[in-house]
């Protein structure tokens, strides 16, 4: 998807101001935004199923009904939202800076409220991502995708750095000046939200032309007995996405917090962007899952359904095998892409290389994830989260989350009860357990 890969060039870009500030308001800022992004993004997490089985049933009216509905909810609340983070920054970086994080406060909040004016684009984006995996089309996202991260790529360095250095003779407005010697950090906040906008208006125009979205539905309230479907299985999910936010605000917060010079910070974010890009691979296994083992489901029963998803399971092990070792070895080389400076460097060594092996066990968390978004078992899922959760914060409670690898160790420790639950549910509660399971 979009956001983790851009996410990782705005990082690779901050770190050629070497500066760890810098970084940790980086840092801080896009987990505070993500904190209300994925408040909102339950719509799309359950657009993709949704539309695969109406799909899949030759329902081509629910499906443009669907998404048509959650695109509206996305404009509602993403716009929500883009008002708290601009209005509001210094409340809600407080959930992660300390009261001594001053001076990282003072890069994080233009930042953060530049940022803000991506949140309703990248749910949009997010939406028509969920619409095409719903009809089983991965190489439209993937299109949409490389064109945007290619527009980020040229805006960042132009607005971080700028197109111009030097005084002009002239006045001219503060946009125009900021333009020519660069916003700083903040500046790539300003070329994230430029390309998710990009994003979600090349969605829209695409889902137009196959008849899935009319514009007029994405301004005009659909009914409540319409809605009843997304807000039955979105509460479901939103009360995971909150938990989920609760356990890695926590851990942000412990990082910014572990010392005052923002190297750790700035080693935290960059542990968890080089994780990221792998999750962006196990993203596609989940999204695959919650859109097949749907579509399976509809056409062939739970036999087809258990067939697609076991062989699912298989591909995210070995997906997660090829990223931890793939990951593990190439950190020397990734490293310093993200930060010339020695010190970060050697703080980011022992977290990232702890998190390369998370993702052994992230190919059973996300296959088995995307399993349950398929068989529409959301109050599941939210269930065996917030255990997960649990764990996590009693982790981060505990002398490990005094140190970054103990916080990376706590993040392992989620991942590890995730994967074994959802495998225990495929196997054992699921509709789609073995013919050996069924009644016990």
């Amino acid at each position: 998807m979009v956001v983790p890969i851009v996410n990782a060039v705005d990082t690779f870009y901050v770190g050629r101001l070497r500066d760890p500030l810098a970084l940790a308001a980086q840092s801080a800022a896009n987990q505070c935004f993500f904190t209300v992004y994925f408040l909102a993004a339950f719509l799309p997490t359950i657009t993709a199923p949704v539309v695969a089985r109406a799909i899949g049933e030759k329902k081509w009216d629910e499906a443009r009904d669907r998404v048509c509905e959650s695109m509206f909810l996305c404009n509602v609340l993403g716009g929500i939202g883009s008002l708290i983070l601009i209005a509001f920054p210094e409340q809600v970086l407080r959930l992660v800076l300390p009261k001594s994080g001053t001076t990282v406060m003072a890069y994080a909040v233009p930042y953060l409220r530049l940022r803000a004016f991506g949140m309703l684009p990248a749910l949009l984006s997010s939406c028509g991502f969920a619409a095409y995996n719903g009809m089983l089309n991965t190489v439209t996202p993937l299109k949409v995708t490389l064109t945007t991260n290619l527009i980020n790529m040229i805006l960042d360095p132009l607005f971080i750095f700028g197109i111009g250095r030097g005084a002009s003779s002239t006045p001219s407005s503060l946009i125009i000046s900021s333009l020519q010697t660069g916003f700083g950090a903040a500046g790539a906040a300003a070329a994230t939200s430029v390309s998710e906008i990009i994003s979600s208006l090349i969605y829209v125009r695409l889902l137009i032309r196959r008849k899935l979205v009319q514009l007029k539905r994405l301004l005009k309230p659909p009914s409540l007995k319409a809605l009843i479907p997304l807000i039955q299985g979105g509460l479901a999910i939103l009360l995971r996405q909150a938990t989920l936010n609760v356990a890695f605000v926590c851990a942000a917060r412990r990082a910014q917090a572990l010392d005052p010079s923002g190297v750790s910070a700035a080693a935290y974010g960059i542990t968890m962007q080089i994780y990221s890009l792998g999750v962006v691979a196990h993203l596609g296994i989940q999204a695959t899952a919650a859109s097949m083992v749907s579509s399976a489901r509809a056409t062939g029963g739970d036999s087809a359904g258990r067939e697609t998803a076991d062989r699912i399971f298989g591909y995210g092990c070995l997906l997660g095998m090829v990223l931890a070792v793939g990951q593990y070895f190439l950190l020397p080389t990734i490293t310093p892409l993200f930060s010339p400076l020695p010190e970060v460097i050697e703080a980011v060594k022992g977290p990232a290389a702890i998190s390369s092996f998370i993702h052994l066990v992230n190919g059973l968390v996300f296959a088995g994830e995307g399993t349950l978004l398929g068989l529409g078992a959301f109050k599941d899922l939210a269930i065996i989260t917030a255990m997960g959760v649990l764990c996590m914060i009693s982790c981060l409670i505990s002398p490990l989350g005094k140190s970054l690898n103990g916080i990376l160790l706590s993040l392992a420790a989620f991942n590890l009860f995730q994967g074994l639950a959802v495998t225990l549910h495929h196997v054992r509660v699921s509709p789609l357990r073995r013919k050996g399971f069924r009644g016990r």
